[in-house]
């Protein structure tokens, strides 16, 4: 009799530990899916207040490419006593300046971009530093001329940086 009680008493509890174990690992599953559902909800709204940033990012790095871009400099800094030393350490600090006044949006756009603007800020630099080192260039108008007959030979190192900002812009967007 002792048998028989033991296997009704299985034949009981062992539907209810299955049905409890299978509830188990569907509540464990569904809690699991919920919880992914949460993250992928919260890192799509983060996405979407953090695209108006970065573009905002992109577009003052853009500026400043354009601010740097030899020909607009050029034109936006005049000499004050026609010396090409002093013209191009003002040519060089006005770069430097805007640039220290957009460090900021290294943290919005990626690190590749960020590296390309620096080459491409370095670049300028070199250009203005070589062209102000050179014997033939005695005053600032020659200087601005020397620098404008260098862009124009090959291409401006910030035109080469935006073409870089305007693909990576696409490709996120």
């Amino acid at each position: 009799m002792k048998l028989d009680q033991i296997l009704e008493l299985l034949s009981f509890t062992l539907p209810a530990i299955v049905t409890g174990v299978v509830a188990y690992y569907f509540f464990l599953t569904h809690t699991k899916n919920e919880e992914v559902k949460m993250k992928l909800s919260m890192v799509k709204a983060n996405r979407k207040q953090a695209l108006p940033i970065r573009l905002q990012a992109y577009e003052r790095m853009t500026l400043f490419l354009e601010r740097m871009n030899p020909s607009n400099l050029l034109l936006r800094v005049t000499s004050v006593n026609n010396d090409e030393k002093a013209y191009s350490l003002s040519l060089i600090n006005t770069i430097e300046q805007e640039f220290e006044h957009n460090l900021s949006q290294q943290i919005y756009i990626s690190e590749k971009c960020w590296s390309v603007i620096v080459a491409s800020k370095n670049a300028t630099i070199h250009i203005i530093k070589q062209n102000s080192e050179n014997e033939s260039v005695e005053n600032a108008q020659e200087l601005r001329e020397a620098i404008l007959k260098t862009v124009l030979n090959s291409s401006s190192p910030s035109t080469a940086a935006l073409s870089f900002i305007k693909e990576e812009v696409r490709d996120f967007i």
